[in-house]
């Protein structure tokens, strides 16, 4: 059963509030109360203990860094600790989540991201602050330029692959579906080269949805993703079929940004009209949607969750 069209007004502004960046992390709940109160030795612990699982962190110094009084209190932090390469991570994702929204500036946040990479060389997640930020504002060159200074330092970067599969799925749009583009190709390759209990696995899915999502925007493929022939070809049955056995073979349940392929994976299926796969992983998701892909191309995320989720499980 499709969703229905998206509502407008105060039902957007309740889904809104349905969605939770921090996934199913508590700590990083905790945390984000804390900084949101001023309390950011939190986040100093909370990244300590993280360490170099550089997944996780990219998680949480990301969502650590959309709370809107983040900056001031990284600057505090680093008042207070002028050497700190976390404090310095943080202050630079912050400004780049300003820079993103038009608070300020890219250069600044350009500046802070150079700045932390140099305190913490090893570290890719100043050089994820740059990806986002070239992905939305920057040219070709710089965004290519800056994934591949992730991938010299964590090459299965889960967050990165995400941001170029996005981005790399608006290049000529104009041309219309293109079973060819390099968006899959890119996406085909990462999984190849990815170790085999990777979660780039799921790659291919996210590029299809992230075309999908490009191809509808521009009119060249049915606003209702169910209804659309994207997701019905010998190419998605193949790439449906793969990433799904994958899941049921390597779950990573320990991954912090799993949730995220779970709803595209689930959202796959939907489309596909596997109702019975799409009930295993609505199963695994529970509650924790995701906006995306729910809201492609330009949905209400929460209904159209919703409604999935009842044709699949039998419960609408």
């Amino acid at each position: 059963m499709p969703p229905p069209p998206p509502p407008l007004g105060r039902a957007r502004r309740r889904a809104a509030q349905a969605f939770d960046e921090a996934l199913d992390d508590d700590e990083l709940v905790a945390a984000r109360a804390a900084l949101a109160q001023g309390r950011w030795q939190n986040s100093r612990s909370l990244l300590v203990r993280t360490g170099d699982d550089w997944d996780r962190r990219g998680h949480r110094i990301t969502v650590l860094a959309r709370e809107p009084s983040c900056a001031a209190w990284a600057r505090d932090w680093l008042l207070a600790d002028p050497g700190s390469g976390d404090g310095a991570v943080l202050l630079a994702l912050a400004q780049v989540r300003r820079a993103l929204r038009g608070k300020e500036k890219p250069a600044p946040a350009r500046e802070a991201c150079h700045r932390a990479a140099a305190v913490l060389p090893a570290d890719p997640t100043p050089w994820l602050g740059l990806l986002l930020l070239e992905c939305a504002r920057g040219a070709e060159g710089d965004a290519v330029r800056v994934f591949e200074q992730i991938r010299s330092r964590y090459a299965d970067h889960h967050h990165a692959h995400h941001l170029v599969v996005a981005w790399l799925a608006e290049r000529r749009v104009e041309a219309g579906p293109d079973p060819l583009h390099e968006v899959y190709d890119f996406a085909n390759w990462s999984a190849e080269q990815a170790p085999a209990d990777s979660p780039l696995a799921i790659l291919p899915v996210i590029a299809h949805a992230e075309r999908y999502r490009a191809l509808a925007a521009a009119g060249h493929e049915r606003a209702d993703p169910a209804a659309s022939g994207h997701w019905v070809g010998r190419r998605a049955r193949q790439v449906m079929k793969a990433a799904f056995d994958w899941w049921l073979e390597w779950e990573q349940e320990d991954h912090p940004r799993r949730l995220i392929d779970l709803n595209f994976l689930a959202h796959a299926k939907v489309c596909e009209g596997r109702g019975a796969e799409a009930a295993a992983l609505f199963h695994r998701i529970g509650d924790k949607v995701t906006p995306v892909p729910w809201s492609y191309p330009d949905r209400d995320p929460l209904t159209a969750f919703r409604t999935a989720r009842a044709a699949a499980l039998g419960t609408g």
